[in-house]
């Protein structure tokens, strides 16, 4: 079945719940396991009392629209969509009925899934996160951690709607602190291969990998080429520094996804999605791996392990 998929009837007994999401099925499993860990603690064993149908754009996506028509057909009981606005706002143009539950994006208001946060109305509601809104501080962040002049290396995905926001915030940062930036795009792997290379030739100081879920999804490859460049780097996400990133400033990831299973079990008791306010993130977590900056012959400021939610070691 297109989309990484099977074909499953629906069941009177048993709900179904469809994941739709613009990354790959290759992408970190750590968001599903939570939102796995959370239906379970609702009382809905996967497999068992409550069936999954996965579709993955594989980052296209313009498949995002077929693929949840593909899922409101089953049909299914609920609708969660991860990685931005795209596959909640094709889920939403596919059905008016079947609930929707977003895992975190920025401004769900923005992109004009909810009425408000409090009041989201309709059939979606979710999770709100702060992505490309902490891009400035994790910038500064780079900064302290390298100090030296030379520019920042940028990689943006440009296929973001709200790349231009996102860029108007870092450039605003690296202007505060009197860093040049080189700025590169990728929203394929190959991109991101010319991008690196790009950081390569123009000797970059140190790297911010911005707020995006293909960047998330192809994780264990930037890390590589990060590794390779041998500058300081930082993340969204924890998991990044987890894996050997330097360092990584972000909401907790699992907690967000598991708040996505929290809304779906209660969906499924018989809640409305528009009785559900959005959540968003309360907990911020900088982390440094030291092990990596002792690779890279980097000494961290004491101050900054001091602000450190953890330091790996």
């Amino acid at each position: 079945m297109a989309g990484g998929g099977t074909a499953q009837q629906p069941s009177a007994t048993v709900p179904i719940v469809g994941f739709l999401a613009s990354s790959s099925a290759e992408a970190p499993s750590g968001p599903v396991a939570a939102i796995h860990l959370a239906l379970k603690q609702a009382g809905y064993e996967v497999g068992q009392t409550v069936r999954m149908e996965y579709r993955y754009a594989n980052n296209q996506l313009d498949r995002l629209p077929g693929l949840a028509a593909e899922l409101v057909k089953i049909p299914v009981a609920v609708v969660i969509t991860a990685g931005g606005p795209g596959p909640a706002l094709a889920a939403k143009s596919a059905t008016t009925t079947i609930p929707i539950v977003f895992a975190p994006m920025p401004d769900p208001v923005r992109s004009g899934l909810v009425e408000s946060l409090n009041r989201p109305g309709g059939n979606v509601t979710g999770v709100a996160a702060l992505t490309i809104e902490l891009d400035p501080k994790r910038l500064e962040l780079l900064h302290e951690l390298a100090p030296s002049r030379g520019p920042f290396g940028v990689l943006l995905n440009p296929t973001r709607p709200d790349t231009q926001i996102q860029v108007d915030g870092i450039k605003k940062a690296a202007q505060s602190v009197g860093r040049d930036l080189v700025l590169s795009y990728a929203s394929t792997v190959p991109q991101i291969d010319v991008a690196f290379a790009t950081f390569a030739e123009r000797s970059v100081a140190g790297l911010l990998v911005a707020a995006d879920p293909f960047f998330s999804a192809q994780r264990a490859h930037v890390l590589a080429l990060a590794a390779k460049l041998q500058a300081p780097a930082i993340y969204q996400w924890r998991e990044f520094a987890d894996a050997g990133g330097l360092a990584s400033f972000g909401p907790n990831i699992f907690d967000s996804y598991k708040q996505v299973g929290v809304f779906t079990a209660r969906i499924l008791k018989g809640e409305k999605p528009s009785d559900l306010p959005i959540q968003q993130p309360t907990k911020f977590e900088f982390v440094i791996n030291l092990k990596t900056a002792k690779t890279l012959g980097l000494t961290v400021p004491l101050a900054l392990l001091g602000r450190a939610d953890e330091v790996i070691e």
